[in-house]
């Protein structure tokens, strides 16, 4: 994916998530302001209804204009003409409160005209710790004979409580976008190292590869030269320095290849092929390499044929039995073993090498994963191998898995799809 579409898509994302969220907390700030309307409308109606109750069985009438009067968002005045006694009006507060559903505390005073102030009522609380008489200041008004204020102190609390899913919603939504925010963040910065880790590779297995390609042309001449050959000191001591070179070119060619695995997927030229020759003439290669090394095929399958890329499947083959010889303290023993069940192929290689601890089993097929154990110090390489063979399986929707033997080495499986 190239860089301007993956930054393109990246804020699309980032300006949709945070469009929902405006657009989430606009609705939370409506739904808020209804939600005060609403009280404060079932707030007016109760009042005026205690109002009318106040007038019941005295000589005095409603008057027609609206004795309820809102001074602030949680502060009511109601005028009454009457004269009232405290219990009663508390006792009217409480039914019509309860009747329109209003849950959340409220205090109330009256107007004393004789000592032309607001007396304190009390402070009626519908939580479970109910709270004691408070001193707060309810203001006079003008023009008013008989009259009391009711307070609601625990108004906005009460609104916030009674819109918990909205608050709840906006919350997760501004975790999404934290979360989404810091997996891009993550994922840029894994981008860059990777690319370069990816440059890295690239620049110096090919500044490697210049030197040590006329090591191998001079080596190979050299080798040939009559003084080299009669001195058998200077012979193996030039023949250690092709081998070694050819080791050294084996590696950097599985380090090109992982690298270049990253940067696009490898092609494969699938044709259908015979596996059994094909391990065979691996093991030969292998077996000179590993003289003492006995390895064997099981199977009853001799013309199974499969479809992959005949130069993937041969490393493949070639770096599942090698790791086996390489971590081995005594004679290498390896079976191949091909079965065919319930149209699966299997391979399994199975060793008797040192084994792998169960902690570390799940992990060897990771990029540059190298355990530590005995071998460790003794065997080169890059903890590339399992890597590539495990892309190779991923690519052909092959599977792979590793295993501890019950006595001492290790098998890893292999399972094909198989249609006749």
């Amino acid at each position: 994916m190239k860089i301007n579409k993956l930054n393109s898509i990246i804020l699309l994302g980032l300006i949709a998530i945070i469009s929902i969220l405006v657009a989430q907390l606009l609705w939370t700030k409506e739904a808020f302001t209804l939600e005060q309307k609403k009280l404060s409308q079932k707030a007016h109606i109760a009042l005026l209804e205690v109002a009318k109750k106040l007038y019941e069985g005295t000589n005095h009438e409603l008057p027609a204009q609206n004795p309820v009067r809102k001074i602030a968002n949680d502060y009511y005045i109601v005028n009454v003409d009457n004269d009232f006694e405290p219990d009663i009006l508390e006792f009217y507060l409480k039914t019509e409160f309860k009747k329109m559903n209003i849950t959340t505390d409220f205090e109330y005073a009256m107007y004393n005209c004789q000592s032309d102030e607001m007396v304190y009522g009390n402070y009626i609380s519908l939580s479970e710790k109910g709270r004691g008489k408070q001193s707060v200041y309810f203001p006079k008004h003008k023009n008013l004979v008989y009259y009391f204020a009711v307070r609601f102190p625990n108004e906005t609390t009460y609104l916030f409580s009674s819109m918990r899913f909205w608050f709840v919603l906006s919350m997760a939504l501004i975790l999404i976008l934290l979360i989404y925010v810091y997996s891009i963040f993550t994922l840029l910065q894994q981008k860059k190292y990777s690319e370069l880790q990816r440059d890295f590779i690239n620049n110096m297995t090919h500044e490697f590869k210049t030197p040590l390609s006329s090591i191998l042309i001079a080596s190979k001449y050299l080798i040939e030269q009559n003084p080299i050959k009669e001195d058998k000191k200077l012979f193996t001591y030039t023949d250690i320095i092709i081998k070694q070179s050819h080791k050294l070119n084996h590696h950097i060619e599985k380090i090109l290849n992982v690298a270049k695995s990253d940067y696009k997927t490898l092609e494969l030229k699938k044709e259908s092929i015979l596996i059994v020759p094909v391990i065979e003439e691996t093991i030969e290669n292998i077996v000179l390499k590993y003289p003492e090394a006995n390895i064997k095929i099981e199977t009853d399958l001799i013309d199974i044929k499969i479809e992959t890329d005949i130069f993937h499947f041969t490393n493949l083959v070639y770096n599942l039995i090698d790791n086996a010889v390489k971590y081995c303290n005594e004679k290498p023993e390896i079976t191949i073993r091909i079965t065919l069940e319930n149209e699966i192929l299997k391979l399994a290689f199975i060793d008797n090498g040192i084994g792998i601890s169960s902690k570390n089993l799940s992990f060897i097929f990771d990029k540059f994963y190298r355990i530590q154990n005995e071998k460790s110090n003794e065997v080169n390489g890059f903890g590339l191998g399992l890597y590539y063979v495990k892309e190779i399986c991923n690519l052909q929707n092959w599977k792979i898995n590793a295993l501890n033997n019950d006595l001492k080495g290790v098998t890893i499986a292999l399972s094909i799809p198989y249609k006749k």
